[in-house]
């Protein structure tokens, strides 16, 4: 008969453990970020990517329904990841949202590429996301203070974006730099939250989860740098 699984959380674990948490989390998560980009020139060399932004230059409202798409589609992906009694579950859970993830940037990143300034506009904001992302992890290992509190602040935004993204769909408005800088700070406080939160909560078999979470919080702290950049190209 197999073991149950623990449910001691990592933060209360003997050093080792903590390090090897770490560690295969982090491992997961550079996986996660690296299947996104095979995923990512796969939609491009098919012509996907431009199959798509095409359909939603002509759709009113078609950003929307792939915004609703990711939505539940990262649902069941961190869903499946948590399931740590289920390890290929777990795998799928992880790679299902990177291929989700290439699936929402394919089209926007074809924008940038043909029209918003190309190559630079998305190799700054990947440096941008990488150096951001290292500095809030090394906060959140570093200081002291419970950023528990993050949490609701966090929900709370993110409701909020969701409904002026729906306005702004339903009565034409125009969300500008203001709405792409608020997003980047609702991002870096939630891989504030994230990062103590999988240390504090997880138990040493949920790596897989752990990196879900963190791996949505990279991605959408990427789309609004790349966001931004390209704003301020225009």
């Amino acid at each position: 008969m197999a073991s149950p699984l623990s449910t001691t959380p990592v933060a209360l674990r003997d050093d080792a453990t903590r390090a090897d948490f770490i560690a295969n989390v982090y491992r997961h998560l550079t996986g996660a970020v690296a299947a996104f980009l095979v995923f990512e020139v796969l939609a491009f060399t098919t012509g996907v990517a431009r199959a798509a932004y095409d359909l939603l230059a002509g759709a009113r409202g078609g950003w929307l329904l792939v915004l609703g798409g990711f939505m539940i589609v990262s649902w069941l992906a961190t869903t499946a990841a948590h399931d740590t009694a289920n390890p290929s579950r777990q795998y799928a859970g992880l790679f299902g949202l990177a291929a989700a993830e290439a699936l929402i940037f394919a089209p926007f990143l074809y924008l940038v590429f043909n029209q918003q300034g190309g190559t630079a506009t998305v190799a700054s904001a990947a440096v941008l996301t990488v150096v951001g992302f290292g500095a809030l992890s090394a906060v959140a290992f570093a200081t002291r203070r419970d950023l528990s509190f993050l949490r609701p602040m966090v929900m709370w935004a993110m409701v909020s974006g969701l409904l002026l993204i729906v306005a702004a769909v339903a009565f034409g408005l125009q969300l500008g730099v203001w709405f792409s800088l608020a997003m980047i700070v609702v991002a870096g406080a939630s891989i504030l939250y994230q990062t103590q939160a999988v240390m504090r909560d997880y138990p040493p078999e949920a790596y897989v989860g752990a990196a879900v979470q963190l791996f949505a919080s990279v991605m959408l702290l990427f789309w609004y740098v790349l966001r931004l950049l390209s704003q301020l190209r225009n």
